[in-house]
């Protein structure tokens, strides 16, 4: 509250370096909001266009698989699923988007040829080929959207503590600067007008008392000059 703040011109100092700063920490954070805000735009289509395309890779891969288990028959399908000898790797790193620490997943022997794959030319027909090929590219997907789901969720919630921040300064820091400085200065100022007063009042004092002085002193030597004696003449 602002009664609690002794009004001194030290404090007025204080506040008034504490408001600049606030606003200009306001003014950043709001830029950053926004600037967050727009990546964040950014990623959630990007994001939309993944979970499509992942729809669609995986409605492909089941009828892909559909298919060569129809074909080839569940033992051919299984089969040339256990003879995969190099399965895919995944790394991450991360990547900093307006100071967000996002992940950045990379993925290597996901997509691999008929001789990577294991199972061989000889005892499969194209339909597994086109099964394989279609939960290469859904697996692709997967991961991809693993990043962006994963960023997206980060940036959210980096925008979330950024308006808390934000409001914090705007609705309850700032308004309190704001009122301890409106204070300190209107007690400032009643103490300089009482200041003032009081120095009128010494200042009428002591011409009232020099004026006092001053006719006594005339009055006095009225006085003596009356009381001089009056020579005659010879």
């Amino acid at each position: 509250m602002a009664k609690d703040v002794k009004p001194t011109r030290k404090n007025l100092m204080a506040i008034e370096d504490r408001i600049e700063l606030s606003e200009r920490g306001h003014d950043t954070l709001e830029k950053k909001r926004d600037g967050l805000i727009m990546e964040f735009m950014d990623i959630l289509d990007q994001a939309q266009d993944v979970r499509d395309q992942m729809d669609d890779r995986y409605e492909r891969a089941q009828r892909a698989i559909n298919m060569a288990r129809a074909m080839e028959g569940d033992v051919s399908v299984r089969g040339a699923a256990a003879a995969l000898k190099e399965h895919p790797e995944i790394t991450t790193q991360s990547k900093n988007i307006m100071g967000v620490v996002v992940p950045q997943i990379e993925s290597s022997k996901v997509k691999k040829s008929l001789d990577e794959r294991g199972y061989g030319v000889v005892g499969t027909s194209a339909r597994i080929d086109e099964a394989a090929e279609a939960y290469e590219e859904l697996l692709e997907t997967i991961i991809l959207a693993a990043e962006v789901e994963t960023a997206m969720k980060k940036m959210l919630t980096e925008i979330e503590t950024t308006k808390r921040r934000v409001n914090a300064l705007e609705f309850t820091l700032l308004p309190q600067l704001y009122e301890n400085q409106e204070y300190i200065e209107q007690k400032l100022e009643e103490q300089e007008r009482e200041e003032i007063f009081r120095m009128k009042k010494i200042k009428a004092k002591k011409e009232e008392e020099e004026s006092a002085a001053r006719a006594e002193a005339e009055e006095e030597a009225e006085d003596e000059e009356a009381e001089e004696p009056v020579t005659a003449d010879d």
